[in-house]
């Protein structure tokens, strides 16, 4: 199942809910992996033709399954990075009741959500479900380099090798979650790394 009932946390923390239709005469989804299921839940025809979708596969198999919902446009990136060029022109062209629905990872939804808040769109007018991965898009509070797809408590900075604790305090203008250094007054005392949902 790709759906992940996450336990409840601090008020900064992203909450989650179901994609639903709302009227509006464009509709703007992004998905990685599978947030296509989301995606295919929420179809129906009426809503499709009137449908911008850009899907990041993430080695999953579902792109053809969404081209064939026959939404007015259709892109497959291989990576949010070589996405985002593609989700910033559909905003910046977008008009006035654009409706957005993101879901997937919460890496993909952070960073898709932040581009329509720099567009104008409120955060609170944005869709969100997640499906798939629980990994987290940690930046650490130390060097600011960001990681992708933590899956671990603590894990090692990427960028400067520190051993940062998963915390859940979430920065939507980072669209990540911030790492402290676990052991700065004792270094070297590490507890064993675990899932972060364990």
């Amino acid at each position: 199942m790709s759906k992940f009932q996450f336990p409840p946390s601090i008020i900064s923390r992203p909450v989650y809910g179901t994609l639903e239709a709302r009227a509006g005469k464009q509709h703007l989804m992004i998905a990685d992996a599978e947030g296509a299921e989301a995606l295919l839940d929420l179809a129906a025809p009426e809503l499709m033709a009137r449908s911008h979708i850009i899907f990041i596969s993430r080695g999953t198999d579902y792109a053809e399954r969404l081209k064939a919902l026959s939404p007015q446009q259709f892109y497959e990136g291989p990576t949010y990075a070589a996405s985002v060029s593609r989700i910033r022109r559909v905003l910046q062209d977008a008009h006035m009741g654009l409706q957005v629905y993101l879901a997937g990872t919460e890496g993909l939804m952070g960073q898709a959500q932040n581009e329509a808040m720099q567009a104008g769109i409120p955060h609170t007018a944005i869709q969100t479900e997640h499906r798939g991965s629980t990994a987290r898009r940690m930046q650490c509070v130390h060097c600011k380099g960001i990681t992708e797809d933590v899956a671990i408590d603590p894990f090692q900075c990427a960028h400067c090798g520190l051993n940062l604790f998963v915390r859940d305090h979430y920065s939507r203008r980072l669209a990540a979650y911030q790492g402290v250094c676990i052991d700065a007054e004792d270094p070297g005392n590490v507890p064993a790394a675990k899932g972060i949902y364990e």
